[in-house]
Order: C-alpha cells, then sequence, then structure tokens
C-alpha cells in the first residue's frame, strides 16, 4: 500500500502545533486514501515545540519524532526527517500554517499522474511588500545566475518520491539549500500554486541575516557568478589602472602635472583595497564551505527519534 510521509520542521512553533495538526487532520489525513506518517523533527526548539510534539505524538501513533541535538537550520531538519522518513513519498509541511494543508491533496495527484517532483509555487503572498521584495529579487536571481527551472513565485514546499528522497540523503549537503538542491537533481517537475497566508500565530524566525545568508548559499552552490565577478572585477580594475596611468603618463609630458597627486594617490589606493578585499571575501565564502565539507562533520545530529510501538518500535 503507498505511504505518504509528510515532513515537519519545528523550530519555536509550540502555538503553531496543535492548530497545524488539526487542520492537517480535517483537510488531508481524515480524506487520504493511502497509509501515512507524520515526522516531526524539532530543529533545536527551546520552547515547548517538543513537549507540545510528544503529546501529540501520544494521542497519534501515526507520528514520528526526531530531536536534533541543536539548531542546525529549516534545511537541515527537513533533510533529517527524509532520512527518518519510510513512506514512497514525502512532501515537506510547513509549521507556521502560512500554506493551505490541502495543496498536499492536489501534490498527490501530480504525483500519482507520474511527476517525481511537485512543487507548491507560491501565486502571491499576503505579507508585506518588503518580504515580498526580496522573494522577488531573490528568485529572480537564482534564476538568471543559478538554476534557470527556479519558479518565478518561488517555492518552499514540495512533494518528492522516494528515489529523489534517497538522492538528497545521499548528497547530504550543509550549506545547500534543500529546495535548490531539488531543483538541481534534474527530474521534470509539476507545480501546483497557492496564495501564501500571512502569518497569525507565533513570530516568524526567518530573520535578514538567514535570508542573507540563503541567498550567498544559494549563489556559492549552484553558481559560478560570484567567482565569476572576482575574474570582471579584476579585469575592470586592471583597464583602469592603464587607461589612467597612460592619462597620467600623458598630462605629466604635457606639463599640466607640476604637483604630485595626493588626491589621486588616495583614491587609486582605495579603490585597490576595496576591490582586494571583495575579492578575498568572496574567495574566503568558497574556501569556509570547502573547509566545512572535507571536515566530514555530519549535516545534523539526532539526538533522539520516538515513535509509538504500533508504528514498529
Amino acid at each position: 500500500m503507498e505511504k505518504l510521509s509528510i515532513i515537519v520542521p519545528v523550530y519555536y512553533n509550540e502555538e503553531n502545533l496543535r492548530p497545524l495538526y488539526e487542520d492537517l487532520k480535517e483537510k488531508v489525513l481524515d480524506i487520504l486514501d493511502c497509509d501515512y506518517e507524520i515526522v516531526m523533527v524539532n530543529d533545536g526548539s527551546k520552547d515547548n515545540s517538543y513537549q507540545v510534539m510528544r503529546e501529540l505524538a501520544k494521542n497519534d501513533p501515526k507520528i514520528k519524532l526526531v530531536k536534533l541535538s541543536r539548531n542546525f537550520g529549516e534545511h537541515l531538519a527537513t533533510l533529517a526527517g527524509f532520512a527518518e522518513c519510510s513512506g514512497d513519498v514525502a512532501v515537506r509541511k510547513a509549521a507556521d500554517l502560512q500554506e493551505p494543508s490541502e495543496i498536499i491533496l492536489e501534490m498527490l495527484e501530480k504525483y500519482r499522474a507520474g511527476a517525481k517532483v511537485v512543487l507548491a509555487v507560491r501565486e502571491d503572498r499576503d505579507e508585506p511588500l518588503s518580504q515580498k521584495m526580496f522573494s522577488k529579487i531573490y528568485c529572480w536571481m537564482m534564476r538568471k545566475f543559478a538554476l534557470a527551472n527556479m519558479p518565478k513565485g518561488g517555492f518552499d514546499t514540495y512533494m518528492i518520491s522516494r528515489q529523489v528522497i534517497d538522492i538528497l540523503v545521499q548528497i547530504s549537503e550543509k550549506n545547500a539549500p534543500l529546495t535548490e538542491q531539488v531543483l538541481w537533481s534534474g527530474f521534470e517537475s509539476e507545480k501546483v500554486y497557492y496564495v501564501r497566508k500571512k502569518r497569525e500565530i507565533g513570530k516568524s524566525g526567518w530573520t535578514l541575516a538567514k535570508k542573507i545568508k540563503l541567498t550567498v548559499d544559494s549563489l556559492i552552490s549552484f553558481s559560478y557568478f560570484p567567482i565569476r565577478c572576482v575574474t570582471v572585477v579584476g579585469g575592470i580594475s586592471i583597464m583602469f589602472s592603464l587607461i589612467w596611468a597612460v592619462v597620467l603618463l600623458a598630462q605629466w609630458i604635457d606639463g599640466y602635472i607640476t604637483v604630485e597627486g595626493y588626491t589621486t594617490t588616495i583614491l587609486l589606493i582605495l579603490l585597490a583595497f576595496g576591490i582586494i578585499m571583495l575579492t578575498l571575501g568572496i574567495l574566503g565564502e568558497y574556501i569556509w564551505r570547502i573547509l566545512d565539507e572535507v571536515r566530514n562533520r555530519p549535516p545534523y545530529i539526532v539526538d533522539e527519534v520516538q515513535k509509538q510501538k504500533e508504528n514498529g518500535k
């Protein structure tokens, strides 16, 4: 019998978990015509999220809990859920109730029609303009410089077959976002569309720093654009320096330069310093990620896995 795994990464979501479960039960679980499991992954939450997860698991033997030793980030928490799930197909489900649960049924139909990857694409978002603008810029950059198959509206939720699950678990990259790895895998995908709701319960942990890190990780992991920028900037600076040197030499020959140019010297030093620091910064981003991979540390550490006896433990 076909089995669906619903992966729910949890980070400071104690107030959302019960409404999330009730919403899933009403709109998905009571309607499903196949077996299922819910894999909830506690990503180092310091609130009462894990206690609430355990209470839910006591009442539903199909809930499996995975507790990570600390916060590893949403993408690695999702990867941990994929590694622990036993379904023929799995879907990532956010715990913040900003996406309609019923899209899981639409995605399942696409999967059964033959798609190995189904993306839930954001058609619109009931969120502040700044959030919309960041999302649009990010998706444009990814399509332009990294992954041409990135949907214009972007996506957070996706459904993947067991074949794709096994590939992602085998790759186990630490810094490459999981959503982009799904696109990179190259399997033809289908799409369903939804409007992302405004968050009603709790406060989002999706900070500006995390957004910037996601952008940097995505570009460095899936594009040669940043390192190509180093080459371009270096070439432009050399051309600029040569042209400026010719201009200064011509002025000196014509007698226009009688006093050494303090301002010109300072400007050139600052320009060269800025270019060098930019270059070192970009190279440092690559070197750090190389170091992070060659150290061969696990991408995440599982502290505890809990499932009910009825579920096979």
